[in-house]
């Protein structure tokens, strides 16, 4: 019996879904390796041989610290065992700890050529200091904050304020974490929410976990972010649904006759906008909302008629100096963009993924308040 349409085209998906979560496995790997010389093995060999640590010492430190995201990641993921959810807890700390402790490394490196201090007492005050930043980092994180983004539009018959949250990443964040960002939204009253992806990052979140979003008030409209398609992606859009959250997979709805919103699932495909619009009817009368996960196709959003487009995705590189290598990825990473009459906003995200740590950058949540022109 041949296979249907349908059926082929499903099957197509699932095929290409896994090679790209293969892919982005891969990347992750070569990355990871590359950078763990420079950002692993460097600074605590480094820091051992200053403070003159005897060699059976400095290999006990050095082992489970150069390995902890090999291990996490590799063998302890989803391990729900307490020590298991302890030592994944200690490598994303170290994650976000590690690029502060090798850039204040560096400086005392040049520091110690001029100033007759001790190596002693620079690697004591390199682990000061980089821990006294990593804390700063840690409590930053845990705040997100209200940022307003004001527009106009001749489109609109009346104005219309919406909230965007984008990189929870429950799973990785706790049920806590998500009451406080939804007591955030609740506080503002907005006309409707989006999400716009990795709204959760593991598989198994019980709804009960999620049940904060049931206290909203207004509409939620979420799109799909790469994190919920390496997890339970069947069973995450299931929860949300039945928690009242409207799932948009490459659709459109009007929320008002004057406002139209547009959900595409995210892909590693930089044609995926262009394709997904094309495969949907844009009202060219009202003000056309655009929510997709990664911060590309803004050109094919303004040539299709979009006039705002949400995304996320680039954490903003969350701790310097990653942002240089996300920027080196993305050419739009946070903040506002133009083409033509279409503008991007690139949310820095309101969670965290890895270290619960933010450096150089700020977790939020934004509210648009659009008028009429």
């Amino acid at each position: 019996m041949t296979e249907s349409r349908a059926g082929i085209k499903a099957h197509g998906v699932e095929k290409q879904e896994r090679t790209t979560r293969q892919r982005v496995w891969n990347r992750f790997l070569i990355t990871a390796l590359a950078l763990h010389v420079p950002v692993y093995f460097y600074p605590i060999l480094r820091l051992c041989y200053w403070l003159e640590l005897p060699g059976w010492l400095t290999v006990a430190v050095f082992l489970p610290i150069a390995g902890s995201q090999i291990i996490s990641r590799l063998y302890l993921r989803g391990d729900t065992r307490t020590w298991a959810i302890a030592y994944r807890k200690f490598a994303d700390f170290w994650l976000g700890l590690s690029p502060l402790l090798l850039m204040t490394l560096l400086v005392f490196e040049a520091l110690i050529l001029f100033i007759p201090i001790s190596t002693v007492t620079a690697a004591a005050m390199v682990i000061a200091i980089s821990s006294l930043v990593a804390i700063y980092g840690v409590v930053n994180a845990l705040s997100p904050t209200v940022k307003t983004i004001s527009l106009c539009s001749q489109k609109l018959t009346g104005p219309v304020r919406f909230v965007q949250i984008t990189d929870v990443h429950i799973g990785s964040r706790s049920e806590k974490f998500l009451e406080q960002v939804i007591a955030k939204v609740n506080g503002i009253n907005p006309d409707f929410l989006c999400i716009t992806g990795d709204f959760i990052d593991a598989s198994g979140v019980p709804e009960s976990s999620l049940a904060s979003l049931k206290t909203v008030t207004c509409p939620i409209y979420f799109s799909i972010g790469n994190h919920e398609k390496y997890e339970d992606l069947d069973e995450i859009l299931a929860r949300l649904t039945r928690l009242g959250v409207t799932v948009l997979r490459n659709d459109t709805l009007n929320f008002r006759d004057d406002l139209q919103v547009i959900g595409i699932d995210d892909m590693d495909d930089p044609n995926q906008v262009a394709r997904e619009l094309g495969q949907v009817v844009v009202d060219s009368h009202a003000f056309v909302l655009l929510l997709y996960h990664r911060p590309r196709g803004l050109e094919a959003a303004a040539a299709a008629g979009v006039d705002l487009m949400l995304s996320g995705h680039t954490h903003n590189g969350q701790i310097v100096p990653f942002n240089l290598v996300v920027g080196r990825i993305f050419d739009r990473i946070a903040g506002m963009y133009e083409h033509g009459t279409a503008r991007l906003y690139v949310s820095q995200g309101t969670g965290t993924w890895g270290p619960v740590m933010r450096v150089g950058t700020r977790s939020e949540v934004t509210l648009f308040e659009i008028s009429p022109h």
